[in-house]
């Protein structure tokens, strides 16, 4: 006992935390996030690697005419660094793409990044990654966080002869800025989301466009109205206006698209009038509505939101085409009726190859595994994040992220503040590996199945939402029971396990010790 001082308020001494080294592998919006988050908590040994010259991801590869979030702007911002400036309901690309660089600038994370500088190979062993860039650098860390994204790799048609085109052809997220459309006769290939903001652009420009559409969609009818500078004032002016404003935007998006399409019968019921009314009201032509009509559930494919793509499709120098692609030719495109519909540019609005995820890394986990491997069967995820034999590492918007038409930004400040209560583990010396035990990863993939039965995603429909099996990749519950579920990690669903202290005059591996 110290003289005057009770044993009570005596404890032992705390050890210091331990300070993990990070390598975060892109710098769009997750990567940005994560910088931010994990220097709050006092993390700083961070390694941004970035594959191209900037900040941004989708929103810098994405500059196509018309672009715009499908999501309300005021919602679609970090909770932390509201934006009362957006010009549009629905704000633009580049305005998007402004607003993250001003907050990666804010914030310092701009000056950290390392640009140009992709990963081409992660290999882990015995508590630590090995990261190889595409400059040839050699990177060590304690925990490797994949920011890297869905919307990045342009998936090309397979279409016979597509080859052998002698006009001007790109895809949307590879716009050719320096082709002039203008009086020009103009092939647009797929209807999605993209292709109804980039139809409505290039209809303005071209003496004719022909629209290949193979399956249609439904239309949300959402017009993006502008946001006048009386009410950017008020909004600059009181920032409890702009939290307001967030928040009927959240409530709106979590408690009626997502739960129409998570299924929710009154919900869905809305959602499925409202797209029908709008198809009915918008197109007056029998024939050209007939072929504009989906044969599927409204919201099974991810639904279009949109006030432009029908006006587009009835002007006069706009033709539908619904026959088919039977090849490309030199001089353009030819349907399966035999009619060769000449063209000057062709624009492929053909997605993306969204189940690419952190590859074509070259990712190697435990005993070497390698990611195509593990994912050779099936691409899936322990809470879209852990994969079994790849410890310490994070997978941001995974697998099975995807909920509705909701704010990515909003899941991954979700799936951040997670990450950030495992790593807090390790820094208090909890454990030096972590990784997610193959009964739970099996147990949470069959929830994930037996939850998709009742969602609007199984409503007979392709889409890019479906992996090989056919199985949605989405969330099939509310968004409210994903951040319930998402709020605390079940530590019982992982094995941990402790090294032992390496020192100098130890070649040998030592053993290594398994902790519950």
């Amino acid at each position: 006992m110290i003289e005057g001082v009770p044993m009570t308020i005596l404890s032992p001494p705390k050890l210091p935390l331990r300070s993990p080294k990070v390598i975060l592998i892109g710098a769009g919006m997750t990567g940005i996030l994560m910088t931010i988050k994990l220097r709050e908590t006092g993390i700083t040994d961070i390694t941004i690697l970035e594959k191209k010259e900037s900040l941004g991801g989708t929103w810098r590869e994405n500059t196509y005419p018309g672009l715009a979030c499908d999501v309300p702007s005021h919602m679609y911002t970090y909770s932390f660094e509201p934006n009362p400036e957006w010009s549009h309901l629905c704000a633009h690309g580049s305005e998007i793409r402004e607003y993250f660089e001003r907050v990666g600038r804010k914030y310092g994370v701009t000056e950290k990044v390392l640009f140009n500088e992709a990963v081409t190979r992660s290999i882990y062993d015995e508590g630590q990654w090995t990261v190889t860039s595409s400059k040839g650098n050699t990177y060590i860390a304690d925990f490797i966080i994949n920011c890297t994204g869905i919307l990045h790799h342009p998936a090309k048609p397979d279409i016979k002869g597509i080859e052998t085109f002698d006009g001007d052809m790109f895809h949307t997220a590879e716009w050719n800025h320096t082709v002039d459309l203008a009086g020009k006769r103009v092939g647009v290939i797929g209807t999605g989301s993209t292709a109804a903001q980039v139809i409505p652009e290039v209809a303005k420009a071209a003496s004719k466009l022909s629209v290949f559409q193979r399956t249609p969609q439904w239309i949300f009818p959402w017009a993006n109205k502008t946001v006048s500078e009386k009410s950017k004032k008020k909004l600059r002016d009181n920032p409890n206006r702009v939290r307001r404003l967030r928040n009927l935007y959240v409530w709106m998006m979590a408690n009626l698209l997502t739960k129409a399409t998570a299924g929710h019968q009154p919900q869905r019921a809305l959602l499925s009038v409202t797209c029908q009314l709008n198809l009915k009201l918008s197109i007056k032509d029998k024939s050209l509505r007939k072929k504009l009509t989906p044969d599927y559930a409204v919201g099974c494919k991810r639904l279009v939101v949109n006030k432009t793509f029908y006006k587009a499709v009835q002007r006069n120098n706009v033709d539908l085409v619904t026959e088919g692609i039977a090849e490309i030719t030199p001089k353009g495109i030819k349907t399966r009726d035999g009619k060769e519909h000449e063209l000057d540019a062709l624009v492929l609005s053909t997605g993306f190859q969204n189940f690419n995820f952190m590859r074509p890394m070259d990712m190697r986990g435990k005993g070497g595994l390698k990611i195509d491997d593990a994912w050779s069967k099936k691409i899936q995820a322990y809470r879209s994040m852990f994969l079994p034999n790849f410890p310490n590492s994070f997978l941001m918007l995974g697998p099975n992220t995807p909920i509705g038409n909701y704010s990515v930004i909003a899941m991954s400040e979700v799936q951040c503040a997670y990450i950030l209560k495992i790593i807090c583990r390790w820094q208090q010396g909890d454990f030096d590996e972590i990784d997610v035990k193959p009964s739970a990863f099996k147990s949470f993939n069959e929830y994930l199945k037996a939850g998709m039965s009742k969602t609007v995603w199984v409503g007979g429909c392709q889409s890019w939402y479906l992996d090989d099996d056919g199985d949605p990749a989405l969330w099939p519950y509310s968004w409210q029971q994903w951040k319930k579920e998402m709020k605390e990690p079940k530590m019982g669903d992982f094995i941990t396990k402790k090294f032992p202290i390496k020192t100098e005059n130890t070649n040998k591996k030592k053993k290594v010790a398994a902790v519950a």
